[in-house]
């Protein structure tokens, strides 16, 4: 289809308005169903093209920066699929989730003009609540079309500029649905977001710059290592590396994340998670490993050694955790530790191994960020403390909870032991053939941290859906359709892919095998 991925991208930037607008005139449910649509057809269109292999569009841009265009390749597919994948779904489960949330912040603007005026005023069933209702759920829909844009828009580009507009059109909408939206000090949190994730893309462009200098244009197909001098290659790619750290939330640049992902809307927090951050890795590939083979074979050790760190501690810290949604949010940092790790590998499988572990996930971590969502919305309560027993209450939600802590834990048949079985494949592989003493030793407490990671995932489900349980909870029933039914459609994709892995091994292998040619 002609312009297909130019409609992908920008549709949902251009009826964004709309979105707002139908939300405003007609309420939450037609906007919900409208951005639903949009994203739909912009799936279907980056699944077709993707199906005929790589593709790209090229369209004339300013002769300062070079060529504007969008790329789908053996890299891209994965991250492009599961972006607009969960978007799509995500759009929907947020109908429920938001109009609960709004309610909450109706109540907490009344009190605050009640604490100021001194009046009372009636908050259920009154016109106002429904007019603020609309209100909210216009803008909500239209900032989160821009966000799934900001993100597909990254992994699709095709320059260096490109990319990087991209990457921080995903930071201004990310900020707002948390600072409106949020729990907590959101706002405080909001900054917070915006000053790590900015500061990053700040580092990040000065790396693109001595790159785009250096060889004279910033379109990706202009990039050779041979162009660019030895004596600030290196310089570049740890500055590329370490802006994109900020965004992975890699150890030590971690701080962010717990805190925005615990004060997020679990919608957002379900996108920000298994899709937004991962954008980081994608970076890394193209950037490093694509881009400078020569300088990413200096670092691949020392990237490995900063995943693992990664893993570790985002597990120990998971272990800590009573809030659920901090839980989460400390193990998607040791998420994207394995997949620093697997890229670390310098092999064919670590690397082919780390891509699909960006898949596994987001199938893993969207299931469990929205079994979050239904704890908050149905019991009230998101201390692990305060939960129990629940599966015999919310048999569905629990076992697509389930189905989502395997896929993290990589227990077959889920994604996630194929994802997990491919990454530590090929990092023992490269030890064994390098003969490297510290690769073995990254290997083993490498294991050792998926020990961990099944460790707080096991306790967790543990302390939600089994036991005994209490009695504050015995009202609680199953979340609506508009909950349940997008869960059940992504517990069953993360089974289908761990059977069926070529659906995105087909594309991705090839691609590692021309990277590491």
């Amino acid at each position: 289809m002609e312009y297909a991925l130019l409609q992908a991208v920008f549709l949902p930037l251009l009826l964004s308005p709309i979105a707002y607008i139908l939300g405003r005139k007609m309420g939450p449910t037609v906007a919900t169903w409208f951005t639903f649509g949009v994203l739909l057809y912009c799936t279907w269109l980056v699944i077709d093209v993707s199906l005929s292999g790589s593709y790209s569009e090229h369209y004339t841009w300013t002769k300062l920066f070079g060529e504007f265009g969008f790329k789908l390749d053996g890299l891209a597919i994965p991250f492009a699929v599961m972006i607009y994948v969960l978007s799509t779904v995500l759009a929907l489960y947020s109908k429920p989730y938001m109009v609960h949330k709004f309610h909450e912040l109706y109540e907490e603007h009344v009190h605050h003009s009640e604490s100021h005026s001194g009046q009372t005023t009636t908050i259920v069933g009154s016109s106002e609540l429904t007019g603020y209702v609309n209100r909210q759920s216009g803008l909500y829909f239209a900032l989160y079309l821009v966000f799934a844009m900001g993100m597909l828009g990254t992994v699709l580009a095709t320059n260096l500029i490109e990319f990087y507009v991209f990457f921080e059109v995903m930071l201004i909408p990310g900020f707002f649905l948390v600072a409106f939206y949020g729990d907590g000090p959101r706002r405080r949190i909001s900054l917070m977001f915006l000053f790590w994730t900015h500061v990053g893309a700040v580092v990040l462009l000065l790396g693109f710059l001595t790159i785009g200098l250096a060889v004279g244009s910033f379109d990706f197909a202009a990039i050779s290592e041979a162009k660019i001098p030895q004596n600030v290659l290196m310089l570049a790619a740890i500055a590329i590396v370490l802006g994109l750290g900020v965004k992975l939330a890699a150890f030590i640049f971690h701080i962010w994340l717990p805190y925005v992902h615990g004060a997020a809307p679990t919608p957002i927090s379900a996108l920000l998670s298994p899709a937004m951050i991962g954008i980081g890795a994608y970076g890394v590939f193209r950037l490093i490993v694509e881009f400078l083979p020569s300088t990413y074979e200096q670092m691949a050790i020392w990237l490995q050694v900063w995943g693992l760190a990664t893993m570790i501690y985002g597990g120990a810290m998971a272990l800590m955790q009573d809030d659920v949604k901090r839980l989460l949010a400390y193990s998607s940092v040791s998420q994207m530790g394995y997949i620093l790790f697997g890229i670390g590998s310098y092999s064919v499988l670590g690397l082919a191994g780390a891509e699909f572990m960006y898949i596994t996930h987001g199938l893993g971590k969207a299931l469990l960020f929205m079994t979050a969502g239904i704890l908050i919305v149905q019991c009230g309560t998101r201390s692990l403390t305060k939960l129990g027993g629940l599966a015999g209450k919310m048999p569905i939600t629990a076992v697509c909870g389930v189905i989502g802590a395997l896929t993290i834990a990589g227990v077959p048949p889920t994604s996630g032991f194929m994802g997990e079985w491919t990454l530590f494949a090929g990092a023992l592989d490269t030890a064994v053939k390098h003969h490297s003493t510290i690769r073995m030793v990254t290997f083993g407490l490498g294991l050792v941290a998926t020990v961990i990671t099944m460790s707080y995932m096991l306790w967790m489900l543990k302390r939600v859906f089994f036991g005994k349980l209490p009695e504050h909870l015995s009202h609680v029933k199953e979340a609506s359709w508009y909950m349940t039914a997008p869960m059940m459609v992504l517990a069953g994709f993360t089974i289908v892919v761990g059977l069926y892995p070529d659906i995105f091994f087909k594309d991705i292998l090839p691609y590692i095998h021309g990277v590491l040619k």
